[in-house]
């Protein structure tokens, strides 16, 4: 997993060629990995209780990835054990007739985690340099631009400008922002897809329209470099995750996201004396009950 883009990012220098596959090949086994997940949920868990007491910053995580990467369950598994108070999960879908009467950023801007609160973004603001980059005639629907030859190379460049000032002006604002890729392989893909296929439980999760994607793999993996190197900023950086194996990405997703809630410098509120005070009376009176 790397986050460090000084050079261009190239999603092939997270790929094995001769494999075909996007894995970890370290040390560490599935075993050991799922009690490392299990351990890091406790820490989870405590961190998002004190983002929540403190009430002064947010935590905006944003996932993307290739269909059947698995950012549903990673999500089920990494924040299975916080507290729902204080964590929402929004999965972006094609973009409603209201959300299209808005600019392309609106309907995230109103899902964005309040003070004290993380915010999960199941595909997110991205999509429209990812999928629209790839499908340039769904940019129409926005009904501000007539033609397909008007989506050029000023007008991408405004959309990651667009981007990088929304992410920045989040930062500035309270909102610390992960961003997640989840790199899988289309070796993968296709066996997830074959699973899906196979089992009647999973039939809902595939339709033909992903094998139309898939057609597409080339033309989505240049959009995700572009978009990845473009838009990592300090403020607001991009993690590369082997995607293969699920067990590892949720392990390296979780001490991501971890790590970024220790830099926040959480506190506990500090109560006023007075206050302290009447604590104090108020469990010697409640001990002095009859």
């Amino acid at each position: 997993m790397s986050n460090d883009f000084s050079e261009k990012f190239k999603i092939s220098h997270f790929f094995d060629i001769e494999k075909t596959k996007t894995e970890y090949e370290g040390e560490l086994s599935k075993e050991d990995g799922e009690k490392i997940l299990e351990e890091a949920k406790s820490r989870l868990k405590e961190l998002q209780e004190k983002l929540y007491a403190d009430g002064s910053k947010s935590l905006l995580i944003v996932l993307q990835a290739m269909d059947a990467a698995g950012k549903d369950s990673l999500i089920e598994h990494v924040f299975g054990g916080v507290n729902p108070q204080g964590c929402e999960v929004t999965s972006f879908k094609t973009p409603s007739a209201k959300e299209y009467q808005h600019d392309f950023l609106w309907r995230q801007y109103i899902h964005l985690p309040e003070k004290g609160k993380i915010g999960i973004f199941n595909r997110s603001h991205y999509e429209s340099v990812l999928v629209c980059k790839v499908h340039p005639e769904y940019n129409l629907s926005e009904k501000v631009w007539k033609n397909i030859a008007d989506f050029g190379a000023d007008f991408w460049n405004n959309r990651y400008e667009s981007i990088r000032n929304f992410e920045k002006h989040l930062a500035q604002n309270g909102t610390k922002i992960v961003k997640i890729f989840l790199n899988i392989s289309k070796d993968e893909q296709k066996k997830r897809f074959l699973d899906r296929i196979a089992e009647p439980e999973k039939n809902w999760k595939f339709s033909l329209g992903d094998l139309a994607e898939r057609a597409l793999w080339d033309e989505y993996q240049k959009a995700y470099e572009t978009a990845i190197n473009e838009t990592s900023k300090d403020y607001a950086p991009w993690f590369v995750i082997p995607g293969d194996q699920k067990w590892f990405a949720r392990v390296a997703a979780i001490q991501i996201i971890i790590k970024a809630l220790e830099e926040m410098d959480l506190h506990y509120a500090v109560l006023p004396q007075q206050v302290v005070d009447g604590l104090q009376e108020a469990k010697e009176q409640l001990e002095n009950e009859a």
